[in-house]
């Protein structure tokens, strides 16, 4: 629900006096399920987050300074609510200004090569996302990945409205910390049942070892069905010859309120090194083949255009390398282990 900045009087340490040509939103989303995870070796019933939509809280505010310019913030926090985790803003922290001729953003933002992940119809969340089988950053040879979601200390630059054609450029500044140096872009179109779009991103790690990522996605809307698709490839610089390839196939199909889902995908690990790991997450340099594969179905109910009701099956057959199970426990799936995770969850958002 949208409020006021004068109906949220007690937040004017973040947005500053009000005026008619300005405004500020309290929004966010809570998400919590039950279900269970079962990886082989370790098998729970949890009470679980985000399983249809990522939890969080969020402040956002526009300011018309006249003559077409605009100047802009948003604070978004990540939140756990069965935890009580204090919010930190680490989801996105930004300002701007923006105009007929696009927008410029400065601080943490997500990355380009990011979004095309969020054509999935699980929309990278819960038991079902795709971005179960994405690169377990503490597995990365010669060091630390810490760009293939978001990216501090961000410049970033985004097309203004062109008919279907989207875009947008990054560039982060490192500061002496190895694997937040990034550049990147991604462009798309957009018109009709159709949308795609492509990214390119380097980062630097250190001064002997980049991480190149790139990946194209799309959807075709077919009536009440909504096909969509996805290939990445991760590959870094270095002796390791460490390479991923992602993919994956979904749909969605809403029958009035509902909308059943259903994705399968893939990952490709390869490592002159032998970067593939076993269940207790140790380096198996014998093996330098790791793949696995997923596949999930679901469907979500609409109490409201603000409340849904969801459910959920996934699982993963995985042949060398390990991933945590749905990013739900500390237990890891070894090799040839096949790991399943269902959950039942209401999701509200305001």
């Amino acid at each position: 629900m949208k409020k006021s900045l004068l109906a949220l009087a007690a937040l004017t340490a973040f947005a500053g006096a009000a005026s008619a040509q300005s405004s500020v939103t309290l929004f966010g989303v809570v998400d919590l399920s039950v279900g269970q995870v079962d990886n082989g070796t370790d098998s729970r019933f949890l009470m679980m987050q985000d399983g249809n939509a990522s939890t969080r809280l969020g402040f956002r505010g526009v300011e018309d300074l006249g003559g077409g310019l605009k100047a802009g913030f948003w604070l978004e926090s990540a939140l756990a609510p069965d935890s009580q985790t204090a919010p930190t803003f680490g989801r996105r922290s930004t300002v701007s200004l923006m105009g007929n001729w696009g927008e410029v953003r400065l601080g943490r933002d997500y990355t380009p090569v990011f979004w095309n992940w969020v054509f999935d119809p699980f929309g990278t969340n819960g038991v079902g996302g795709a971005t179960n089988l994405a690169l377990e950053v503490s597995t990365v040879p010669g060091g630390n990945y810490g760009t293939l979601v978001r990216a501090d200390n961000t410049i970033g630059y985004f097309l203004p409205a062109m008919g279907g054609f989207y875009g947008q450029a990054m560039v982060s500044l490192g500061e002496g910390q190895g694997g937040n140096k990034i550049y990147a872009g991604r462009l798309g179109w957009a018109a009709g049942p159709f949308n795609v779009a492509g990214a390119y991103g380097i980062t630097e790690i250190n001064s002997s070892n980049d991480f190149t990522n790139w990946n194209i996605a799309g959807s075709w809307q077919i009536g009440p069905v909504k096909l969509s698709g996805f290939y990445g490839s991760l590959e870094a610089d270095n002796s390791a010859g460490f390479s991923q390839a992602n993919w994956y196939l979904g749909a969605a199909w809403a029958i009035g309120a509902t909308t059943i889902k259903g994705s399968y995908g893939a990952v490709e690990r390869d490592s002159n090194a032998g970067f593939c790991y076993n269940a207790a997450g140790a380096s198996t340099t014998a093996v330098t083949s790791c793949d696995a594969t997923q596949w999930a179905i679901g469907a979500t109910y609409d109490l409201s255009k603000r409340t849904a009701l969801y459910a959920t099956y996934s699982s993963i057959d995985n042949s060398g390398t390990i991933f945590r199970t749905f990013g739900s426990t500390n237990a890891l799936v070894g090799k040839n282990d096949t790991n399943m995770g269902y959950q039942f969850g209401v999701r509200h958002s305001f």
